[in-house]
């Protein structure tokens, strides 16, 4: 496989490893990291208290064998520093000594050194006057210092040491010139140590359990403390994540009122101009028409020539009054379609009744009024969205269904204000209504304009109207 192909996947397992390791809870990630850290460190102290108890129960084992044998066979020894080799008395002395009472039992074998690396005596008769190369431990010894070592046996003489299968303390002792304190020999001895290894094992045992257990109640405590943070951390987390994703929301409705609201906006100015070219036709089509027919009476010859009768005169006047009066008529009309009653000392309910009562008396048809709960005191605005949908609504029901089976139907619904227009006339297809309607138009920009939401359903059945405004928002607003 190519290299670069190799490096690839490491980095690719990498990033794997790395991303799954993120994806871990904080409180997961430090049981996983502080577990292996204090397992590492648990056996690095545990390795290294063990190896001091160890070395100093081996040392403070030795030096008393060593002041013990050294008591029982310095007194045996010729002045070594003289000495290049034992004599047969001396011999005899040390193999009497080394073999029988406490030293036999306690001694497994003993060699005296010179510092040329010669063995004067042994009780392994093989190894006598052999002269091997110095191991760091005797050149230690012969340095002054005693070395101790426990079941540790690698040095080129010690093959039946090694082969004992007995556990065996190791002991180099230097032997010392009395009047001078010079070093002139070293004893190696090896103690049958079933004894100190059963202390050595002890204190191994327990200075491992106590490192552990130290360790592992460190390692709860903490651990208690990171789960309680991390615990913290996770539920501010997901009430901050709550917290985002309500925001989100309330930014989105915001958008989307905001978009509302500014569509309304610029289709207000464009009804605006409608309404008023709308007005201005029917005063152009309807009074402006009438005055001046009405005018025109007035320069007819029947009313200028002193030739015409009372009798013409008197009709061309009542054929003007009527005119005028219907022109009169009909501007009352025009204006009581465009005053608002009362609406800071109506209800809700009043309102929408004086609306009723102003559509039957101008189309002499019945409308039915079904009113739930009335809501408590409204914005000003809210009251006359409400009044103009109405008396919209109930003017197209009559316009376009001839006011067939019309009612209004006045509810509350978790603070919400709902208000349907119904009637049984024949339907239309609201995909053909267009933007020039001016009427459901203006409906749907009133009532988008306040934050509320417009409806429109129609079948051959009938035709429902339907909005529906917050109380809430209208007051936060």
């Amino acid at each position: 496989m190519p290299v670069p192909r190799v490096i690839h996947k490491y980095k690719l397992s990498l990033a794997s490893l790395v991303e799954r390791w993120n994806s871990q809870s904080l409180a997961r990630q430090f049981l996983l990291a502080g577990g292996f850290v204090a397992t590492c460190a648990m056996l690095v102290v545990g390795s290294f208290v063990a190896s001091l108890i160890e070395n100093a129960v081996t040392r403070n084992s030795a030096a008393t064998t060593a002041l013990y044998v050294d008591s029982v066979i310095a007194p045996l020894l010729p002045d070594m520093q003289t000495t290049q080799a034992l004599d047969d008395t001396v011999t005899r002395a040390l193999d009497e000594t080394l073999g029988q009472g406490a030293l036999g039992t306690r001694l497994f074998s003993f060699r005296l050194w010179r510092n040329d690396g010669t063995i004067l005596y042994s009780n392994n008769k093989d190894l006598s006057g052999k002269r091997f190369p110095l191991s760091d431990s005797l050149r230690t010894a012969f340095s002054g210092q005693m070395v101790a070592k426990f079941n540790r046996i690698d040095d080129v003489e010690s093959v039946a040491e090694r082969n004992s299968g007995k556990p065996l303390l190791e002991i180099y002792n230097p032997v010392l010139q009395p009047w001078s304190g010079k070093v002139v020999a070293v004893s190696e001895f090896y103690e049958v140590a079933n004894d100190l290894e059963w202390s050595v094992n002890q204190a191994r045992l327990l200075s491992w359990l106590v490192v552990a257990l130290f360790t592992l109640t460190f390692f709860s405590l903490l651990s208690i403390i990171v789960l309680r943070g991390s615990r913290t951390i996770d539920n501010q987390r997901r009430a901050l994540n709550g917290r985002i994703g309500e925001l989100s929301t309330l930014l989105l409705q915001n958008e989307a009122l905001r978009a509302r609201v500014q569509r309304a906006t610029q289709r207000a100015a464009a009804l605006n101009e409608s309404y008023l070219r709308r007005i201005g036709a029917d005063l152009h089509d309807g009074p402006a028409q009438l005055i001046a027919y009405a005018s025109l009476r007035l320069d007819s010859r029947t009313l200028t020539s002193p030739k015409a009768s009372s009798a013409e005169r008197d009709a061309s006047l009542r054929t003007i009054k009527t005119s005028l009066g219907d022109a009169m008529a009909e501007i009352r009309n025009i204006c009581s379609g465009l005053m608002l009653p009362h609406i800071e000392t109506d209800n809700l309910t009043d309102l929408i009744g004086r609306a009723i009562r102003e559509h039957e008396r101008r189309t002499g048809v019945t409308v039915t009024l079904l009113a739930g709960t009335t809501p408590r005191d409204l914005p000003t605005s809210a009251k006359i969205c409400v009044y103009r949908f109405v008396q919209e609504a109930l003017n197209n029901g009559y316009r376009h269904a001839g006011g067939i089976g019309q009612k209004v139907m006045q509810s509350l619904d978790h603070e919400q204000i709902v208000i349907e227009v119904v009637d049984e006339g024949p339907g239309f297809d609201p995909k053909d209504v267009g933007p020039q309607k001016l009427g459901l138009a203006g409906l749907r920009d009133r009532v988008e304009s306040l934050g509320g939401t417009f409806q429109l359903s129609s079948s051959n059945q009938g035709t429902t109207v339907r909005m529906s405004l917050s109380i809430e928002e209208m007051e936060q607003a």
